[in-house]
C-alpha cells in the first residue's frame, strides 16, 4: 500500500514526499486505516517497525492548528524515544502549522513550562515529568482525542502502572486510544479492557516477517579471551556501525576504556550520563560521526539507528526478550543486519532457552556447542543472604509508586 492511497491533507504528503515516505510499512498498512478513521487499537509489534510514523500522521492529520490546546498525548517510558517521537512528527508536520513538543525528566521544567505556554499541539511525555507538570503548571488534557500508549509492556516494567492509570483520569474528553506493545503481559491486558473502546487488533512478529534480514551468529568465548575475541571480530567483519551491548554501567565503563584507541570512533552510554551528554552522543551517532557505541539498555528500546549493521551482545543477555529488545536495533525497516551474541559455557542453558523462545536460526562461529545435551531446567540454589540483608525492592522486582511519583529514571 501507498502513502499516496491515504487520504491525507496535501501538506501532510508534501512533508512525507520530502522524507522519501512512499510505500507503507506492514504495521502502518494494518493500522493506519483504522487510526484514521477513530478506532481504539492494540498492536503488537516489535520496535523498528514503523510504529512512530503510524502514531504521527495520523495525529497531525487530526490535530487543529488552530486550536490552541494539547489535542494528542504520547506516552512513552523514555527520554530518547520521547525526542525521536518529536523528531519524526516535527518533519510530518513541517507544512500543517501542528506544533509537537517532548517533556521528559532531566531538562529544566521552567523551560518545558515555557514552551507550553507558547502552545503545543501533539505533547510526547514520560510519565513522571508529565504528573509534576499537571501538579506544577497550568497543562490541562481537557482538549485530547487521542491518547497514545507506546513500549507499554517497558512502562509498566519500569513500575508506571499506577502513573498510566491516573494520566488516564485525566483524560476527561472521549478520545481514542491506541496502544503498542511488544508483549501482551497480563496487566497490559487489563489495560486494553478498562481503556480501550472496542479495539481493532493488530499483531506483526517483524521476525517472522523478514527474518533473513537478520543474521543471528553466537561466538564462545572466556572470561579470559572475551575482549580479545572482540577486538578480532571487529578485525575480521569490520562493522560499517554498531552496537556493543554490556549488562551494567560499571562494565560498558570498563569496556570503553580497554577499548578507547583499539578501534575507530567508540563511545560508551548509559543511564548514568547527564541528558545533554546522552542526547548529544545519540545525535553523534546517527550522523555516523561515532562507530562504535558501547551501551547499557538504555539504548535498547525504542531507538532508530537507520545505519547499524551489527549489534554485539558483549554480556551475555539477561533474558530472551532483552534480546529481542538488542537485536532489534539493526535490521529495521526491510534492511540487512547481524547480530553477534559472546557466550560462555556457563551460558548453555540460557542461550538454549533463548534460540528455543526466540525462534532463533543460530550460526556459530566455531565448533557448535551440543545443546541437545544441556537441560533448560534452573538447578535448586541455596537461599544466601549478603553482609547488605534484604532488597529494598518489592517481590516483584518492580519500583514502588505513590500517588504523585517522580518516576523518569534513567536506567
Amino acid at each position: 500500500m501507498k502513502i499516496a492511497d491515504l487520504d491525507l491533507r496535501p501538506e501532510i504528503l508534501r512533508a512525507l514526499e520530502e522524507k522519501d515516505y512512499t510505500e507503507l510499512t506492514p504495521v502502518q498498512e494494518l493500522t493506519l486505516p483504522h487510526v484514521l478513521s477513530g478506532r481504539d487499537l492494540i498492536a503488537r509489534a516489535e520496535t523498528g517497525s514503523g510504529k512512530t510514523a503510524a502514531c504521527g500522521i495520523p495525529l497531525v492529520q487530526t490535530t487543529d492548528p488552530k486550536l490552541d490546546a494539547v489535542q494528542g498525548l504520547i506516552l512513552v517510558p523514555t527520554r530518547e524515544l520521547a525526542l525521536q517521537y518529536v523528531s519524526e512528527i516535527s518533519s510530518i508536520a513541517k507544512y500543517s502549522g501542528v506544533v509537537p513538543f517532548a517533556v521528559y525528566g532531566g531538562f529544566s521544567m521552567q523551560i518545558q513550562k515555557g514552551k507550553l505556554a507558547h502552545g503545543v499541539h501533539i505533547l510526547v511525555a514520560t510519565p513522571g515529568r508529565l504528573i509534576d507538570l499537571l501538579y506544577n503548571s497550568p497543562l490541562r488534557l481537557s482538549e485530547v482525542r487521542t491518547f497514545v500508549l507506546d513500549e507499554a509492556d517497558e512502562m509498566l516494567d519500569m513500575g508506571f502502572t499506577e502513573a498510566v492509570d491516573f494520566i488516564e483520569s485525566c483524560l476527561i474528553h472521549e478520545h481514542q486510544t491506541l496502544l503498542f506493545s511488544a508483549t501482551m503481559p497480563d496487566e497490559i491486558k487489563r489495560i486494553a479492557e478498562k481503556y480501550l473502546n472496542d479495539p481493532v487488533y493488530v499483531e506483526l512478529n517483524v521476525r517472522q516477517i523478514a527474518p533473513e534480514n537478520l543474521e543471528h551468529w553466537f561466538y564462545q568465548t572466556t572470561p579470559r579471551t572475551h575482549q580479545t575475541d572482540l577486538l578480532n571480530y571487529f578485525a575480521e567483519q569490520e562493522p560499517v556501525q554498531a552496537i556493543v551491548f554490556c549488562n551494567s554501567r560499571n562494565g560498558a565503563e570498563k569496556l570503553f576504556s580497554q577499548l578507547k584507541g583499539k578501534l575507530k570512533s567508540v563511545e560508551v552510554i548509559h543511564g548514568g550520563l547527564d541528558q545533554s551528554r546522552r542526547t548529544s552522543l545519540f545525535r553523534r551517532f546517527r550522523n555516523k560521526q561515532i562507530h562504535v557505541m558501547i551501551a547499557t539498555d538504555v539504548a535498547g528500546r525504542g531507538l532508530d539507528f537507520s545505519h547499524v549493521s551489527h549489534v554485539i551482545n558483549y554480556d551475555f543477555p539477561t533474558n530472551a526478550e532483552i534480546y529481542t529488545h538488542r537485536t532489534g536495533r539493526t535490521a529495521r525497516m526491510g534492511r540487512k543486519g547481524t547480530a553477534v551474541t559472546f557466550y560462555t559455557r556457563r551460558n548453555l542453558r540460557d542461550l538454549k532457552r533463548l534460540i528455543h523462545r526466540n525462534h532463533v536460526q543460530p550460526n556459530w562461529h566455531g565448533e557448535e556447542p551440543d545443546l541437545d545435551q544441556v537441560s533448560t531446567r534452573k538447578q535448586g540454589r541455596k537461599s544466601y543472604k549478603g553482609r547488605r540483608g534484604k532488597s529494598s525492592h518489592s517481590s516483584s522486582g518492580r519500583a514502588r509508586t505513590t500517588r504523585k511519583p517522580h518516576l523518569d529514571k534513567p536506567h
